[in-house]
């Protein structure tokens, strides 16, 4: 799953985009200051990072360049009180990929988002490519392919592939699926994994996909 990691000193703020992106199917990440936030980027697997200036520690302009001076490519949207033309200048200046001043509307932020995943090297998406049997699952273009024909998904539908690319031969319990692509408001009742899973069937191919009678549901090499 696309993880995108939120630097944001101001926890409603933090909590909202958040919840925001894990509705959309990415994978969310809230840190409060900067020496938070490169530790994480550090620790590698960070896909993207929204980025405050005013965090409680340093500035956001530092966590930038030092991210920059030491090779990291990973896009970084700037989300921020200042406005001025001066710090926008310096954000792009300092190689930001993007900067939106607040207050914002969240759709604006997840369509930067999406263009700034989209417009990664191709060079660096193919190293983040789930590949199984027929199937492979593009992370930085969030593209699906079934041999070489490309099917278009839906975020919820992309981050449940994606949980099954990332585990395949294994039997996923329905309260696994729904733990890890809709976890945080949704009902351990509800049949919302049926209904996507057969909405995967339907546009990958049913063969690729075993039921485990009771269980869940198992991702299978499946033979052209």
């Amino acid at each position: 799953m696309t993880h995108i990691l939120i630097a944001e000193d101001e926890e409603r703020i933090a909590a909202f985009v958040a919840k925001g992106l894990r509705a959309h199917g990415y994978e969310a990440t809230a840190v409060l200051t900067g020496e938070a936030a490169l530790e994480h980027v550090e620790a590698g697997g960070v896909d993207l990072l929204v980025l405050d200036l005013g965090l409680g520690d340093m500035d956001g302009f530092d966590v930038l360049r030092f991210l920059r001076a030491e090779g990291y490519e990973l896009p970084v949207i700037v989300l921020t009180a200042r406005s001025s033309v001066t710090d926008t200048v310096t954000g792009l200046e300092s190689g930001a990929d993007d900067y939106m001043a607040k207050p914002f509307r969240f759709e604006e932020l997840l369509a930067r988002v999406r263009l700034r995943l989209r417009s990664q090297p191709a060079a660096t998406a193919r190293g983040n490519v789930l590949a199984h049997g027929r199937l492979q699952l593009d992370l930085r273009t969030r593209r699906m392919r079934v041999d070489d024909t490309e099917v278009d998904l839906s975020a919820r539908e992309f981050a449940l592939a994606e949980t099954f690319m990332r585990h395949p031969g294994d039997v996923l319990t329905r309260e696994r699926l729904l733990s890890e692509v809709w976890g945080y408001d949704f009902d351990p009742g509800s049949n919302v994994v049926d209904v996507y899973v057969r909405y995967l069937r339907r546009k990958l191919g049913a063969e690729h996909f075993d039921t485990i009678r009771g269980v869940g549901y198992r991702l299978v090499d499946a033979q052209a």
